[in-house]
């Protein structure tokens, strides 16, 4: 009877391959867990609103979408494709590197931006490279996707790596906190030393993925040119 504690498991799998809303699937797995362990649905609901509270901060990025939506709806995104196209040694990988770069130091430094996905790469970020990519050129729109799947990755590799850079940074704080209930204490200090090579590591890996992108969207763009009659 304990292995029907893990039928979370199972709801999250099951959810996540009949392409269900992720949200549903993770809230309807947690309850199940929680009644399987003999949780009564009010605790259970009380718990979840506390995790809400805790780190309601996470919400924060919701503040900004309708502000992105007011900046698109009057030209943001053509004016960041009409910059770009004004710089010919731009390209796709090089912004994605360079934003790669300034996020990771802006991290270590403690300066965090709430929602850099809605408020960064999708309004200015990802318009930017694609301009870079296509120069007018006419491209399929799997390429678009690709430098827009691309442009996300960018943010992933500077926030999550460079986050815990900085000593005082919330991440680092939970992480702390955690190994000293755990009975291992730890300097924040020595943690932070110890996610330098980590960063540098991710770095390196995206300025190598990114310089290979852009190879591989000539490519494609000079094979799809090719195709066509």
């Amino acid at each position: 009877m304990a292995l029907i504690k893990l039928v979370g498991i199972v709801i999250v799998i099951l959810g996540f391959l009949l392409g269900c809303n992720p949200l549903l699937v993770v809230l309807a797995a947690g309850v199940a867990t929680g009644l399987a362990a003999g949780i009564p649905l009010l605790g259970i609901l009380s718990m979840i609103g506390q995790a809400f509270v805790n780190n309601r901060s996470m919400a924060i990025f919701l503040l900004i979408l309708p502000a992105i939506g007011v900046l698109e709806r009057y030209g943001l995104r053509e004016r960041a494709e009409a910059l770009i196209r004004g710089f010919k040694a731009a390209t796709a990988g090089r912004i994605m590197i360079c934003y790669m770069l300034f996020r990771q130091i802006s991290n270590g430094l403690g300066v965090q931006l709430s929602g850099a996905h809605a408020s960064f790469i999708r309004p200015i970020i990802s318009p930017m490279a694609e301009a870079a990519a296509t120069r007018g050129r006419p491209v399929s729109q799997g390429l678009l996707d690709r430098v827009r799947g691309m442009s996300a990755a960018s943010e992933n590799y500077g926030n999550f790596f460079g986050q815990l850079v900085f000593a005082a940074a919330p991440g680092m704080l939970l992480i702390k906190g955690t190994l000293d209930q755990a009975g291992y204490p730890v300097k924040l200090s020595t943690m932070a030393l110890y996610a330098i090579p980590t960063a540098i590591a991710a770095a390196i890996i995206g300025f190598v993925r990114f310089s290979l992108f852009d190879r591989s969207i000539e490519k494609e763009i000079q094979a799809e040119g090719e195709e066509k009659p």
